[in-house]
């Protein structure tokens, strides 16, 4: 099923706050709250939306800091591959990871309170990871996303 603008933006919305209701969600995207919820019943049907989570964080979700890691391995063969995200999934201290195509093998997304906090986790974790060659860390300055749906 291809997915066209409301689709789309009923998936933004839905990131943005997953609890919204459905009366506020059919407001957003311009459609009747009926209209809404099948849309989204479709969505979930065909698999575009595969559930609703709650993440948790600070009271006011300022004081995370987002840090993007690229992790290069030695080899990408199958079983490096394997071994590595056996791994990953271990540490719940990595939000995302994703296969990736070009300059990385890997990006993780790791949320930290400080630079503090990450060092340990790239003392600890990162750099204990089997098969790993290199690592490029990148700290996030803002969520542009998540700031533009608090002026909301």
């Amino acid at each position: 099923m291809p997915l066209d603008g409301i689709d789309r933006n009923i998936i933004r919305q839905l990131r943005l706050n997953a609890r919204a209701s459905n009366t506020r969600l059919a407001s957003e995207v311009g459609l009747s709250p009926s209209a809404c919820l099948r849309r989204i019943a479709r969505l979930e049907e065909a698999g575009y939306i595969r559930g609703y989570t709650a993440l948790v964080g600070t009271s006011d979700g300022d004081d995370t800091l987002a840090v993007i890691v690229n992790i290069t391995l030695e080899r990408q063969t199958e079983e490096h591959l394997n071994r590595f995200e056996a791994a990953i999934r271990k540490y719940p201290e990595i939000q995302e990871c994703f296969l990736m195509t070009g300059g990385s093998d890997y990006i993780l997304k790791v949320e930290v309170e400080s630079a503090r906090d990450f060092e340990r986790i790239h003392k600890d974790i990162l750099s204990t990871l089997p098969g790993v060659a290199r690592i490029h860390s990148s700290f996030s300055i803002r969520d542009v996303l998540k700031q533009s749906s608090r002026k909301l």
